[in-house]
């Protein structure tokens, strides 16, 4: 059914679970970037894998693609001293006067509900976080349209990415579920793991809000590893081998 370029793509996918198009380009110089493409538009009909922006991922790395977080109001119901003492520190970086983007997650909605009501220009990707923003009168609001989470209460998706090529962002604040030295920051669903490394890689300046509990522990997607950010928001002090790679990769702890 498939050619010897074709079966090795499918084994390469399997084998690392996810692969992006520029990877596939090297290993096959002479074969176009159209062609390559599809391969993925045919391995995902045949449903082997799952197209992404930019590659693509094995179904067998996809547990559940729709999402795998507890339900919100578990999650919010989780930590809340811890996040609403990261909520309050992450006040101080929201500046006025600049394109900011809120990520969707429990902490961030925090922030959303003690950010001041003045004139803020705000991109999120969280349904209930924007309602929270449009409570007040005077901040700007961009709520992303894509495909829906119901555990999240976030979009994401192809059309959402597509959209944040026209949208300029300075500052974005970010939430992760779990994060490790090794993998660095992650998550459980596939798509949105897509839109927040497009956050990141456009962003000029990335700050995760992240509560201690989530230390040490890894989930299927890394949307991000600790070089790639700027800032990080915790609780309390981190463990002493994470400082030190931050310190070393010029991330600053808060």
């Amino acid at each position: 059914m498939y050619n010897k370029r074709q079966q090795y793509i499918i084994e390469l996918i399997d084998k690392k679970g996810e692969v992006q198009l520029h990877e596939l380009k090297d290993i096959f110089p002479d074969v176009s970037m159209m062609t390559l493409r599809r391969d993925l538009i045919s391995f995902e009909k045949n449903r082997l894998v799952i197209r992404t922006y930019g590659g693509a991922v094995s179904v067998k790395k996809v547990p559940n693609v729709s999402g795998e977080e507890n339900p919100y109001n578990l999650r919010e119901s989780e930590n809340v001293e811890a996040k609403i003492e990261i909520s309050k520190k992450a006040l101080e970086f929201v500046e006025r006067g600049r394109s900011i983007y809120f990520d969707a997650g429990s902490t961030i909605m925090y922030l959303a509900e003690k950010l001041p009501d003045d004139n803020y220009s705000i991109v999120t990707s969280g349904i209930n976080v924007g309602l929270e923003l449009m409570k007040k009168a005077k901040p700007s609001v961009i709520i992303l349209g894509g495909l829906v989470n119901r555990n999240t209460f976030s979009v994401s998706g192809f059309n959402t990415i597509n959209f944040l090529e026209f949208i300029n962002i300075d500052l974005a604040f970010m939430s992760a579920s779990a994060f490790s030295i090794e993998k660095g920051f992650t998550i459980s669903n596939i798509y949105e793991c897509e839109l927040k490394r497009k956050i990141i890689e456009n962003a000029k300046k990335i700050i995760v809000l992240m509560d201690s509990s989530k230390i040490n522990k890894n989930l299927p997607f890394t949307f991000a590893k600790l070089e790639d950010i700027d800032i990080w928001i915790c609780e309390k002090k981190l463990p002493s081998d994470i400082m030190a790679t931050a310190k070393k990769n010029n991330v600053q702890l808060i």
